[in-house]
């Protein structure tokens, strides 16, 4: 076999199951590896940061690395606002990154560049296989580092002719750590801290905000009287009725201090301390009072479920009785399409064990309020503020759960960098709903304009606005082979989303608002 083929079958072996594609020249041999190989399913995307964005969705729900195929510097350079993302939300990826043959890189070839230094300030693992010999233990080990907790990006450069070349045999996989438990030292702290009567915030992120991990986190907060909260851009949330409840530190800084205002200790099991998204003229960066003593249950390495379990023995809440939001669906909303009558709608029909992606930054702040009662789902938000996430991300989402429902949620102009996700939707029949906010301009830049206390004129607003012409999303959506529909009234949009979520493969509703 040569290596390109020994990739494949190390890649198999180690439980990847998807390869998120868009390959050129160099990746030729890999392509042809993938035929005589079975056991990779490979999912085009026509530009890379389609193809990143689908790996990070991709992991979020399967909480194991898919891989992608990107070609050389330019095609892996495509794909970095996505992979940032990715690396933010401590998701599990695995990139394969095409590169000229070894002798042919000290030619500086048109599309020669220093692909190991577009990598790694996206990636937690960087390597260039020399040899086809070295290519299955190389690739072994990427795998083994996108699995270790909580999740890694490792990406593997892979020359022509390392995958051209004979190879000896595939490899396996190397034992992957269990995750770090809570130290004895923090657990008494935190526990002391719960037992002073003074308020407490239990801040969770990544993994505490599993279900069974808010299952402890609900206890010790009835045991104790700590408030949850989750951090404000949390990468996956499993939410909905029969669930604990947990609300999000606000985006907008003046909301977040007033939330954070009345707490003396801040406990982070898997967060870190709030700190505001952007800096502003004369507010701060920190989102909790300063007095406010800051301790750390565990990180995201750590067994967060598990810490938060012992936490609870700790305090004697392991037999408490959390409180669970109950199953409530508000009703739908008649007239006007406001930001509401959407949230309504989302709220009234949004189907169980559904999936979230939610990229509606402005138009979207109220939608936790209309749907924290809804049958239990999967909320998934930005984490790495690189817009053009959401597409792909639902696309991937959609790949490693095809037995669930997937609603996209996304602004007209986040959506412009990333609408190639659409075919690929089209492509493998994917189940996604996607709602575009066609408010026709960037609505978050218009806010932060007045955050920031400057000024607007004409050519502030003609960087802003998406008028002149106006984006046709159902042309667009067409186009690529999605059904599609325009609606202007709370009623029309309320159909247009039970249909979508009645279809079978891809939808998209263009709701102006």
């Amino acid at each position: 076999m040569n290596g390109a083929e020994s990739l494949v079958r190390t890649l198999i072996d180690g439980g990847i199951e998807v390869c998120f594609t868009n390959p050129g020249t160099s990746e030729m041999h890999f392509c042809a590896a993938l035929d005589r190989v079975s056991g990779l399913t490979c999912v085009l995307g026509l530009f890379e940061g389609v193809v990143t964005g689908a790996a990070d969705g991709y992991g979020r729900m399967r909480d194991f690395p898919a891989a992608t195929l990107l070609h050389t510097g330019p095609g892996l350079g495509n794909g970095l606002a996505n992979l940032h993302n990715a690396r933010k939300a401590l998701t599990p990826v695995v990139n394969i990154v095409g590169e000229h043959a070894t002798y042919h890189i000290r030619h500086d070839a048109p599309l020669t560049s220093d692909i190991e230094g577009i990598a790694t300030p996206v990636s937690d693992w960087v390597k260039t296989s020399r040899t086809a010999d070295e290519v299955a233990q190389d690739g072994a080990r990427a795998v083994a580092e996108a699995r270790k907790t909580p999740g890694r990006i490792a990406t593997l450069i892979l020359p022509a002719d390392t995958a051209w070349n004979e190879a000896s045999s595939g490899a396996a996989v190397p034992t992957v750590p269990n995750p770090e438990t809570v130290s004895s030292n923090a657990l008494d702290e935190c526990a002391r801290v719960l037992s002073t009567g003074e308020p407490v915030m239990l801040l969770l992120g990544n993994k505490g905000l599993r279900s069974k991990a808010l299952e402890w986190a609900g206890r010790i907060a009835k045991k104790t009287g700590a408030v949850l909260h989750s951090e404000s851009s949390a990468a996956r949330t499993e939410r909905g009725a029969g669930r604990v409840g947990v609300t999000r530190i606000p985006y907008v800084v003046d909301q977040a201090l007033q939330v954070t205002r009345p707490f003396k200790h801040l406990i982070l099991a898997g967060a870190k301390a709030p700190v505001a998204f952007f800096a502003y003229p004369g507010k701060p960066s920190h989102l909790m009072p300063e007095e406010c003593k800051i301790h750390q249950l565990v990180g995201p390495e750590h067994n967060i479920e598990d810490g938060l379990r012992k936490l609870a023995e700790a305090v004697g809440a392991l037999n408490s009785e959390a409180d669970r939001q109950e199953l409530f669906k508000p009703e739908p909303l008649s007239g006007e399409l406001t930001r509401d009558a959407i949230g309504a709608s989302i709220g009234n029909l949004l189907p169980e064990n559904a999936v979230v992606c939610d990229e509606s930054i402005t138009a979207g702040r109220n939608f936790h309020t209309y749907t924290q009662g809804c049958p239990p789902h999967d909320w998934l938000y930005g984490t790495g503020g690189a817009i053009g996430r959401v597409l792909p991300e639902a696309t991937g989402a959609a790949v490693a759960c095809p037995d669930r429902k997937v609603l996209c949620l996304s602004g007209d102009g986040s959506a412009m960098y990333t609408v190639q996700a659409l075919w690929t939707q089209a492509r493998e029949g994917l189940d996604v709903t996607t709602v575009i906010f066609a408010n026709r301009s960037y609505a978050i830049l218009h806010g932060e304009l007045l955050n920031v206390g400057a000024e607007p004129g004409p050519n502030t607003r003609a960087m802003f606005d998406l008028e002149e012409p106006a984006l046709d999303w159902v042309q667009m959506a067409n186009g690529m082979g999605v059904e599609a529909e325009r609606v202007d009234t709370a009623e029309g949009f309320h159909r247009a989303l039970e249909k979508g979520f009645n279809s079978e493969g891809p939808y998209l509703i263009e709701a102006l608002i």
